[in-house]
């Protein structure tokens, strides 16, 4: 319900075969340009701020371009790149694409990616994309300012393309020592650097320090291409390959549609490891970084990769049948007098969870859609008043859908963030229909913590459990463990980051999961609404037991997967108190 923004979608396609090949099976020269726009519109889900596409050609002769690359910006931006694209495109062997949602407030063309480094040596030339927000850049920063370097932009992608630029640097002038040892010259050695590069080495020298979740991708001028996951597996990313083309994607269900395959063909990027695509086609899966303990995202699972996945959508279907117990007692097991409907578009497929678990024990029970999303209504209006009445209608009814004052109304969402949107439009347009309760379920547990990986949820603030937990510790005269959560986060951040612990979790432990759910209901219910409003939550063990092979749980629980993780929401803690609650310092 609340568009929750995430960075970002990634595609590669590496075609092993010449052009006249697929010219000739396929019959068309734009064989790659056409898979690499398709897994891009696939993807699209995750990024409609921006998106970019590059592209190298290894058989360009000298003196010409061998390396393209356009970018946009806007939710039109892949039509706009590909209509850019011209017909030296399709001679290329190499294509690479990037959807991108900013979860750091920055915007802009040179915040898109690729990211591209040139130089006059074919194998210097770096182009970079990928899913990834880093906890450490002030690290990397400094780092890279002390071998000399001087960033022109302080952000992670613009740090990590210098720094990784640097290494490969060092690699060519490396392969260049062996060159001359050899007795090469002149373009001699320009073959036998082109031919030598490791990518391994450049990775392992520029990915060992970072912290954060990533999967990040590259090429270089002379047709080296790379894929690496963060040791942790926090953003995800598959690939697929045959011997007509290497591809890779964030997402699994997308390589399944652009290439026709089985779930079986697909094959997920291990934590820690790089698939490293040389110049002459030849692949293979190299360690990088040593494997930690696994946090694959949850909330992937939950909200962002696309539901056609065959795993993901078994999931959500879980996480929705699993919620009928706690959903029969907020109704006190009336069905009878109840509506089920769910929050379109991404909860519908936890709601034909939770309504196969309702039938599975015998229960009849009436469904229907009562909301509609509309389209984003313009705020061209400056007075408040009226700006808040045109939010209030971002969703509407179906008028008729249940009896005024007998039926009770459940509705699934995927995910309750911020409550902006339940307080000024959800809750008062169901109002509207007059039902005796309104029982809220999110088929994911209470969002208590920032995420710093990737998803933009970076202040406390923002959660409404937080605010709740707040407004509970104020009322209940424990505002001390304010004060003393303050001291505790303040002490933890003269630590060595490695050292820190989160903190923050000490203000939910006086109070149940139950406890915070009756002041969100509270807190989030509009001036003037007559129905009685009740929130159900996935717990954290419905969630594991939905997603096993998806334990990742901060924004859950606070067990951040990294050092760094545990450092920014102490950090997030002390800024919360010093600008929001002044009078504690």
């Amino acid at each position: 319900m609340e568009q929750l923004k995430h960075e970002c979608g990634v595609a590669l396609v590496r075609l092993l075969k010449p052009q006249s090949y697929y010219n000739q099976k396929y019959g068309t020269q734009s064989y790659g340009l056409n898979k690499l726009y398709l897994m891009m519109e696939k993807q699209h889900n995750r990024g409609q701020e921006g998106a970019g596409i590059a592209c190298v050609n290894m058989n360009a002769t000298v003196g010409t371009e061998y390396m393209f690359r356009e970018k946009a910006l806007g939710k039109d931006a892949i039509t706009e790149i590909f209509d850019h694209v011209t017909p030296e495109w399709t001679e290329a062997q190499l294509y690479m694409g990037h959807l991108r949602y900013s979860t750091t407030g920055k915007s802009g063309l040179q915040y898109v990616h690729p990211f591209l480094r040139r130089n006059n040596w074919r194998a210097k030339n770096l182009c970079l994309c990928g899913n990834f927000n880093m906890t450490n850049i002030d690290e990397i920063f400094d780092k890279i300012v002390q071998q000399g370097q001087s960033p022109r932009i302080y952000s992670d992608s613009y740090i990590t393309l210098e720094l990784m630029g640097h290494r490969l640097d060092r690699e060519v002038e490396r392969c260049y020592t062996e060159a001359k040892e050899k007795g090469l010259e002149n373009t001699g050695i320009t073959r036998y650097i082109d031919d030598n590069v490791q990518m391994t080495n450049v990775l392992r020298t520029t990915m060992a320090d970072y912290d954060g979740g990533y999967v990040m991708c590259g090429m270089t001028g002379s047709g080296e291409m790379f894929a690496m996951r963060d040791p942790w597996g926090i953003r995800p990313a598959f690939f697929y390959k045959d011997n007509e083309v290497i591809a890779v994607a964030s997402e699994r269900a997308v390589l399944q549609t652009t290439f026709d395959l089985q779930v079986e063909d697909v094959q997920e990027l291990p934590a820690g490891k790089a698939l490293i695509i040389h110049k002459d086609g030849s692949s293979s899966l190299e360690t990088i970084l040593e494997e930690k303990p696994q946090a694959r995202c949850s909330f992937e699972r939950i909200y962002f990769s696309r539901g056609s996945d065959r795993d993901i959508y078994h999931e959500r279907k879980q996480l929705g049948q699993q919620l009928t117990a706690p959903i029969l007692k907020a109704i006190d097991g009336d069905t009878d007098h109840t509506v089920f409907s769910f929050i379109p578009n991404t909860a519908e497929v936890a709601f034909y969870g939770m309504m196969e678990g309702l039938r599975s024990q015998g229960l009849s029970v009436r469904s229907e859609k009562v909301a509609w999303k509309d389209i984003k209504l313009r705020t061209f209006i400056t007075e408040a008043g009226s700006r808040n009445d045109l939010a209030s209608h971002v969703y509407d009814i179906t008028y008729g859908s249940l009896r005024p004052y007998e039926d009770n109304l459940v509705i699934i969402d995927d995910s309750i963030v911020r409550g902006t949107t339940l307080k000024e439009s959800i809750f008062k347009i169901l109002d509207r229909l007059h039902p005796k309760k309104i029982v809220m379920v999110s088929s994911s547990p209470q969002i208590r913590y920032p995420d710093y990986y990737g998803i933009d949820m970076a202040r406390l603030e923002e959660f409404c459990a937080f605010r709740a937990t707040i407004a509970l510790l104020t009322e209940r005269g424990l505002w001390q463990l304010v004060n003393d959560t303050y001291e505790a986060c303040y002490a933890e951040l003269r630590k060595p980051k490695a050292e820190q612990r989160n903190c923050v979790c000490a203000l939910y432990k006086p109070f149940t999961v139950e406890d915070i759910n009756l002041k969100m209901a509270e807190m989030l219910r509009p001036v003037g609404m007559k129905a009685p409003v009740e929130f159900v939550f996935q717990t954290i063990e419905g969630l594991h037991a939905a997603c096993p092979n998806h334990q990742g749980d901060w924004y859950f629980t606070g067990n951040y997967p990294t050092p760094g993780g545990n450092k920014l929401v102490n950090e997030a803690f002390v800024k919360y108190v010093e600008q929001t609650l002044k009078a504690f310092v």
